[in-house]
Formats: C-alpha cells, sequence, structure tokens
C-alpha cells in the first residue's frame, strides 16, 4: 500500500477526554474515530488490526473443534423473557419497538440465542457436546462510557456457548477453552494472569477472567506467589483472621459532636479504624427491600458479594435514601444496627461478629454505642461481606497475597444448566426422558484486547504493536522523496517485501522527513526501512520499533530480516 493512496489521519493531540494511554493514541495514530460518547468508527489500520486479532481467536477456536456462525444483533423481548432476563439485567440493555409495537434489544450478549439455536437444531445426544461461537458487536447502554474501548457502548466480541450432556462433559469442555484461551492471549503478546470471578449477570456456577495486567485496569487483582491462587477482588474470599479474646463491656452511649465519617471519629476517639464498625444501608429496588451491611472501619463493602448473598442483581442495588433512614428511625452518619427499627435485614461480616467492644452509630444525631458486641447487642446474617486487599492470607495456602490491577480481555463461565432449564434446552437419554444439556459460556472482548495490547505495548513516541497484529509489519520510507536514487531503492525493496508475503507501506508522500517518521513510530509499525543519505552506498537504515534499535544493513540484509521474522509469526 502506498501512503499517498491510505487515509492517514494522525495528530499531535489527542481529545481532552482520553485520559489513558491506548485511547489517546489510537485516536491520535488515527485507528478510529469517535463518533459520539462511547461510540466509535473504525478506520482502515484499527480495522486491520481487529481483523488479525479475530484471525487469531479463529484459528484458535477453530482448533478446538468450536463452530463459527453468526447471529443477529437484534432480539425478541420474548427469548429473554423465557430466561427471566428482560427486566433483571437492568438499564443497561438498549430496548426498542419495531412499527408493530413488538419489543426487542440490541443484544449486549446472547445466552438467549444460542440456547434456542441448540433447542430447535440438536435432535440427537449423538450430536454433543457442541460448541458454538460467533464474533458480532455487541450494545451496552453504558452510564458513563469511559477509557475509550475499555467501557463503550457498542463492542466487538467473541462469544461461545458449549452444550453437553452432563456436568463432566461441562468440565472436559471449560477445561478446553480455558486452554484455549491461554493460547490466545499468548499468541497476541499479552501479559495475562487467568483469575477466579464472579459470573455477575450471566450466572452459572463457576468463572475465570483472563485479566491482562496493566496499571490503569478497571479491576483489582489478588494473588498468591506461593500456591498459584488469584481471584478478582468481587470474587476473592477475604479470610478473617481476627480472635478477639477481650472480655465484653457495659455498653454506653457517646455524645461525638459531628464526628460522623471514620475518619472523624478516629480523631475524636483516639483508636484506630479497626475499633469501628461502618454501616452502609442498601435497598434492592425490585423486592422494596433494605439491607444493613457492617464491615470494620477500615474495610470496604464487597457489593458483589452481597448482591449475591441477597440473591439480586447489581442493577437493582442502590443506596438507602432519606425516607429509607427515617423509615428505620435512624439518621445520617450515626447509623448502626443497635436498636435499630424498622424491616431491615442485618448483614455482619466476618470480623465484625468477631470484634468486641467496637464503636457503632447510635441511631440518634451526634450519637455512637460505644462496647457493642454482635451477639449480646444486635443479631444479623453472618458472611464474607468485604473486599480483599493486599496482605490478607490467601484462601489455599494461608500465606500473604498481592495485589495488581488489570483489564478483563476475556471471561468463561459455567452457566451449568440456567438458561438450558429455563428455556427448555433439552436432549432425550438412553431412558427416554428429556435431560436440560449442561452449558458452558466462554466471551473474549476483541475491542477491549487491541486496547490491552497498546497498554502493554507503548512509549513515549506512540503504540509499539507485536508483529503478527500489527495493520503492516513494515514501511519503506525515502528520505527525500525527489531523490530519485532513495525513490528507486524504497520501490525495489517495497516490491521485494511485498512479493515475500510481507504486508508493507511506501511512503510516498512529500513531506518533511521528521514528520514521516514520527507519524509512523505513533502508527507503531515494526518495521521501517530507510532509505537516506547513504543510498549510494548500498546501505540503508533499519529500525525496530519495538527495541527501537536501529542498523545499517545492506537492502538484502532489510529485507531477509524482516521476511524471516514474518515467516517465524505465530
Amino acid at each position: 500500500m502506498k501512503a499517498s493512496q491510505m487515509l492517514i489521519s494522525t495528530s499531535k493531540e489527542a481529545p481532552a477526554e482520553a485520559k489513558i494511554a491506548s485511547h489517546q493514541l489510537l485516536l491520535r495514530a488515527g485507528y478510529m474515530k469517535n463518533e459520539v460518547a462511547g461510540i466509535y468508527n473504525y478506520l482502515p489500520l484499527g480495522l486491520r488490526v481487529i481483523n488479525k486479532i479475530e484471525n487469531v481467536i479463529r484459528q484458535e477456536m477453530d482448533k478446538s473443534g468450536a463452530n463459527e456462525i453468526l447471529c443477529s444483533a437484534i432480539q425478541p423481548k420474548e427469548l429473554w423473557e423465557e430466561s427471566g432476563r428482560w427486566f433483571k439485567y437492568g438499564p443497561e440493555l438498549m430496548r426498542f419497538k419495531d412499527r408493530h409495537d413488538r419489543e426487542f434489544c440490541l443484544g449486549p450478549t446472547h445466552e438467549e440465542v444460542f440456547t434456542s439455536i441448540a433447542r430447535d437444531l440438536i435432535k440427537s445426544p449423538k450430536q454433543l457436546p457442541m460448541n458454538l461461537y460467533q464474533i458480532q458487536t455487541k450494545y451496552r447502554d453504558e452510564f458513563r462510557p469511559r477509557f475509550g474501548l475499555m467501557r463503550s457502548r457498542e463492542f466487538i466480541m467473541k462469544d461461545a456457548y458449549s452444550f453437553d450432556k452432563d456436568e463432566a462433559g461441562l468440565e472436559v469442555s471449560y477445561k478446553k477453552m480455558y486452554d484455549t484461551y491461554s493460547r490466545i492471549f499468548s499468541r497476541l503478546g499479552l501479559n495475562y494472569v487467568p483469575v477466579l470471578a464472579d459470573t455477575g449477570a450471566i450466572g452459572g456456577n463457576g468463572s475465570h477472567q483472563f485479566m491482562a495486567l496493566c496499571e490503569v485496569g478497571e479491576s483489582d487483582i489478588v494473588y498468591c506467589t506461593e500456591c498459584g491462587y488469584a481471584a478478582d477482588q468481587e470474587k476473592a474470599d477475604a479470610i478473617c483472621t481476627l480472635k478477639d479474646d477481650a472480655k465484653p463491656l457495659d455498653l454506653e452511649m457517646v455524645n461525638v459532636g459531628n464526628a460522623k465519617t471514620i475518619e472523624q471519629m478516629v480523631e475524636f476517639y483516639k483508636r484506630p479504624a479497626t475499633d469501628m464498625v461502618k454501616s452502609v444501608l442498601y435497598k434492592d429496588t425490585e423486592k422494596n427491600k433494605l439491607y444493613l451491611a457492617l464491615v470494620r472501619g477500615d474495610r470496604e463493602v464487597n457489593e458483589i458479594k452481597l448482591v449475591n448473598a441477597i440473591d439480586s442483581a447489581e442493577a437493582f442495588l442502590t443506596f438507602g435514601n432519606d425516607d429509607d433512614i427515617k423509615a428505620l428511625g435512624t439518621c445520617e452518619g450515626f447509623m448502626g444496627p443497635i436498636g435499630l427499627n424498622g424491616d431491615v435485614e442485618i448483614l455482619v461480616d466476618k470480623e465484625v461478629a468477631e470484634m468486641k467492644n467496637a464503636i457503632y452509630g447510635g441511631n440518634q444525631n451526634h450519637m455512637n454505642y460505644v462496647n457493642g458486641n454482635f451477639g449480646r447487642d444486635y443479631q444479623g446474617r453472618v458472611l464474607d461481606l468485604r473486599k480483599a486487599v493486599e496482605g490478607d492470607l490467601c484462601p489455599c495456602c494461608g500465606k500473604p497475597m498481592k495485589m495488581r490491577r488489570g483489564i478483563e480481555v476475556g471471561q468463561i463461565f459455567k452457566l451449568q444448566t440456567k438458561y438450558s432449564k429455563a428455556m427448555n434446552c433439552t436432549y432425550q437419554n438412553e431412558n427416554g426422558e428429556n435431560v436440560p444439556m449442561v452449558m458452558g459460556c466462554y466471551g473474549i472482548g476483541v475491542t477491549r484486547t487491541m486496547t490491552s495490547i497498546i497498554e502493554q505495548h507503548h512509549d513515549d513516541f506512540g503504540i509499539q504493536w507485536p508483529l503478527n497484529v500489527a495493520p503492516y509489519h513494515a514501511v519503506v520510507v525515502p528520505v527525500i522523496n525527489k531523490d530519485e536514487a532513495q525513490v528507486s531503492l524504497a520501490d525495489k525493496i517495497y516490491e521485494q517485501l511485498l512479493s515475500n508475503g510481507v504486508e508493507t507501506i511506501l511512503d510516498d508522500r512529500d513531506a518533511k522527513p521528521g514528520f514521516k517518521f514520527k507519524d509512523w513510530d505513533l502508527m507503531g509499525i515494526p518495521y521501517q526501512v530507510v532509505c537516506g543519505k547513504r543510498t549510494a552506498e548500498g546501505i540503508v537504515e533499519l529500525k525496530n520499533r519495538q527495541t527501537n534499535e536501529k542498523i545499517e544493513v545492506t537492502p538484502q540484509e532489510a529485507v531477509k530480516i524482516i521476511v524471516d521474522a514474518v515467516k517465524n509469526i505465530k
């Protein structure tokens, strides 16, 4: 491809809303163009990268024995009602009506559609196990799209669904996809780690996320260097090591003035936050029920654990409002479980249940309870309710865990019979009984993966694409476009690379050399062949964009180095 024929739209500055490197570079290097918040158009370079990522995914999925199909993004309400998710999925589901007033949604995921396909088309148990997948655009009405392709309103995703006769079959399918995903992300050059994960709105029992390690990631990962345990913070078990054997003291009421926050109470009491209990009021809007969550003063409530404990969904969980607080006979900033009136379930983190003589809100303005004790002064359901943090003990080996941030690029689920039972997706066993198929679900965020690759492969000058996903392998640049010798040599190298299967750009633009070099560094083309002042001597400069190393070689040597590298792409 000649640069003069390409849609090159590089810019020096990124828009103000682009906060992370991948978002800035995708816009600055002309890989995509923003339409409105959270919606992007993929330009030629961006589309080439996406196609290459998809090709790696297809190769490994096909190798695993999966069958590719393509489903409509438009899904009828009736399918979602069968699974029970039409309302439970929440406001992220983009709903609309056609001219006949029939209701549909734009698919954020495809469990219902794939289950209906298996239900209608798999006629014999001899067809099981079966794995179907597609690569398609998904739609979610994100409340606050941010970080470019990391959280957008539409995104490209590979989703797959396995159908088995039983749990044993699901275990085999799940392990096969786990191994397939590991190969995919390794081939794409990502530094990643598989972690235990919550199943969220997808449901099922058992899940792993594949996290690309990155400081701008939206997820926290806790992991053990001793035994290999790793989990998303939402899923990680928070082991309670507290054993407080202090003698319970008499309960007292203390006036603390305007000290509402944990920090203010620490200052007032001259005691650490670990002596205090944080009370957070939540409401399930679907059930219209209140929950008071109790964690130690230095901890945070894990809302995913809370949602799972009350058998609800994140979409229905909100903080209690002023009317809810008044209905319980308490007040903001001084809420606590002792003597609380009204219809509310008290959820107690395991650490709080072990604390002796702790400080609680007094349910009156300016008042606290001191020397409060669970079991004696109030009751509640005890469970693991807090977020795991660095230094917590590993639930497998008991060693202190570490924490890192990551971007979720893939997730696999053991759906079991959550959808097949609800949607009557069955097969007939040897006894003539209709038995629900046992399902698995496997997703990869294609556009998220592109973002993650850039986050792990960039420098101050631009993107540093791994060779197998770069939009082009090489660019040939004559320094002076009016120098016939440089142009002639560049044309020759360009043709030789093309004839050897190397995807190559010839920079035939009439522009200053510095401008050209900055463009190709920004766009991240892996190899740059520069025909400059030593052209008459038969010497060119070869730059490796991954390392930024420059060497002077003959044109033949430059071609051989690039061709050999391309031939060795995995």
